[in-house]
Order: structure tokens, then sequence, then C-alpha cells
């Protein structure tokens, strides 16, 4: 049975960042602007409930951590705040972050222990933040050599150690994010065994060199796949130094995420998830278009006829002009999470957060094809 995707939000305006709580009843999204809106889920959909207005400027990253529900928002003004729920008066506390940085921040995540968080910048660096309870606030750590450039994209190993990054420089990388005091010693793995903070664990580029926009760790942290301007999808293997790289007929991908060790998903300027199939064996391979769109239906007499008057009255033709898409988004989607253990979620320039199913048929359909 087909599950068709559902559209959570439609807004008038880009979803320039987003993030789900725990349950998936509230969603924090920014809507291009420099406040972040928080909805709840109602029987009449999600519905805005707080607006958390402390950034001068555009939001450009939103996390959401599951287990402590604290929110961290990072801004084109370089400031990053860790916001906090009081039920007793329904409010959302901020904490200013130092994050150090003379340039925009641009991407922001939760470690998965939810014990620090790492914000990319245009100013060539990663702010590690952790919290520094002998002063009492939120202190950082610069991840900065080899960077060339604005950092894009970033996510966390699931040892909570290892920081893949992706930018503007061409190049994806992994880093070791160890905090002395904060931080296990992680276990040897095929990303190295000694890993004091600021090492670099691997640094791999494609031929063409575009800007890498997505980075995402395998769900065993075993394999890093990224995805760039020039359209390409690569997984970079660490234990036969290899990457297997895809290169269909898209326009620039934007995002990655990872729906088992052989499956990956991969988002972009094509205005439909695309998905990946592959192993280290075998190579990858791309398996289709999540959402092909439906076919227009034809009008009707009356309609064709209205039609063609609206041409003529605000285009001065008397063709008809159809601007809409017939996939489920309708501009480029910048974004995908993971929303449960079965479906992804999605947001993009349209304004829209669709979920969709993976487990679906059409997903099925990708994959044996």
């Amino acid at each position: 049975m087909t599950t068709s995707p559902q559209t959570l939000l439609n807004l008038s305006v880009p979803v320039t960042a987003f993030a789900f709580n725990a349950d998936r009843s509230q969603v924090a999204v920014c809507p291009n602007t420099e406040d972040v809106h928080i909805y709840a889920l109602t029987d009449a959909g999600y519905v805005q409930t707080h607006t958390l207005s402390k950034h001068g400027q555009l939001v450009t990253g939103i996390d959401w951590a599951p287990t402590t529900n604290r929110l961290v928002t990072c801004s084109q003004d370089r400031n990053g705040y860790v916001w906090t729920y009081d039920a007793a008066s329904n409010t959302w506390v901020p904490e200013l972050v130092m994050l150090r940085i003379t340039r925009s921040a641009t991407a922001v995540r939760w470690s998965p222990n939810e014990d620090k968080f790492a914000v990319a910048s245009s100013a060539h660096v990663v702010s590690v933040c952790y919290f520094d309870a002998e002063n009492d606030w939120w202190s950082s750590k610069h991840l900065k050599k080899p960077l060339r450039s604005t950092v894009l994209s970033l996510d966390w190993h699931p040892n909570n150690v290892l920081l893949a990054v992706g930018g503007a420089d061409n190049h994806a990388r992994v880093f070791s994010a160890f905090i002395k005091g904060l931080d296990a010693k992680p276990a040897a793995s095929a990303w190295g065994e000694r890993l004091p903070f600021g090492t670099v664990c691997a640094d791999v580029t494609t031929d063409s060199l575009g800007w890498v926009h997505g980075v995402g760790f395998s769900p065993s942290g075993n394999a890093l796949a990224f995805v760039g301007h020039d359209s390409s999808f690569n997984v970079y293997y660490p234990e036969q130094n290899a990457i297997a790289t895809v290169r269909a007929p898209l326009l620039p991908l934007l995002g990655v995420l990872w729906i088992n060790e052989s499956e990956a998903l991969a988002v972009g300027h094509d205005c439909t998830p695309v998905l990946m199939v592959g192993n280290a064996d075998d190579g990858w391979r791309f398996a289709g278009r999540v959402d092909e769109g439906k076919k227009a239906s034809a009008g009707t007499a009356t309609n064709s006829a209205l039609a063609k008057f609206r041409a003529m009255d605000s285009r001065a033709t008397t063709a008809p002009q159809d601007t809409d898409l017939t996939t489920v988004h309708q501009n480029s989607i910048t974004s995908i999470r993971a929303y449960d253990e079965s479906k992804y979620v999605t947001a993009g320039v349209d304004g829209r957060v669709v979920v969709w199913n993976s487990l679906d048929e059409a997903m099925k359909r990708l994959t044996v094809a």
C-alpha cells in the first residue's frame, strides 16, 4: 500500500532551518527571518505557540536535543543560543553561547549524547561548544586547520567524538572533537585510535571539486556520505580508503540522509528526494526519484477560457502559463532529516515541511529497479 507524503506545514516563505522535538509533537522553524517559530501539534494540525526572538539577523541553524529538550540556534549575527523551556512561565529561556567567530554561523548540530554541539561558520572554523560548569556558561573550542573556506554542513559520528565537516573549499573532512574531561576515550575504529581534539581523521574531495553542501555518517559510523554542488553523491570508506562516486542527471544536491547501510537519500534543486543504493564492494548507483510527480489533468473548456483571459490580463498573451510543479515540493529542497524509524522529513524554499514514508511502495520500487 502506497503512503502519500504528508505536508505538515505550508508557509508562504522559505524554511531556512527546522527541527522536531523527541515525540514530534512540536517543530521549531525559521521562516527566513531572525526569529524562530515553534508549532505544536493539535487536532487541527500544527499551530504556532511561541516565537523565539533573540537573534539580530537571519537564523541559519536549529537543532532540538531529544532527551534534554533543549533547543540550540545560530545566526548570521555570529551568535548562538541554547534555549530551555520553563513550564512555570510557559516561555523559552535563552543562554548566550561564546562562539568566538567573526563571520556568520551557518549550521548547528547537537552531539548524540547532547553534552556538546558544533556550530559551522563563514569564519573558516567550527566552534565545538560545551557547558563550562565552573564559569556557568557555554564555552567553545575551534576546529581550524586545514579549513580554508565557509563551512556549510555538519554531522556527528555515533561515538560522540568524531565530527564530519563539509565546506565551500570542496572538501569533506572528519575531525576529532574530543573534549578532555567531558568525553570518554572512544574505541579504536577505521577512523583512528588516538584522537586528541583537532585530529584530522579524513580529508577527501572529488575530481570535479564541488562545494560540499551535505555530509552524513552511516548508521554504523563506518562510512561517510557527502553531496555537493557538482551534483555528485559520494561515499567514503576509511577502512579501504576509497570513495564511491555517483554522477546522475541531477541538479546540485544540498543534503543527504542514510536510511540504512546500503540506502541513502539526497535532496537538492530537483525538488524531490532521490534514492542511492550500494555498498563498499559493489559500488553505488542512482536508483531514481522518489517523487516522480503527478500528470496534470486536462481542464474543462470553461477553465481553459478562464485561464486564457487571465493570461491576457496579466501577461499580455493568450497562452495560459501554469507555473505549478507536479511534485510535492514546488522549489528546491534545502534540508532532509530523520523523522522516526520509518519516515524522514524535508523542507525547502517553497515553505513546505513534508513527511515521507521510507517503507512505501515508491521506495521499494526504486530499490529493486
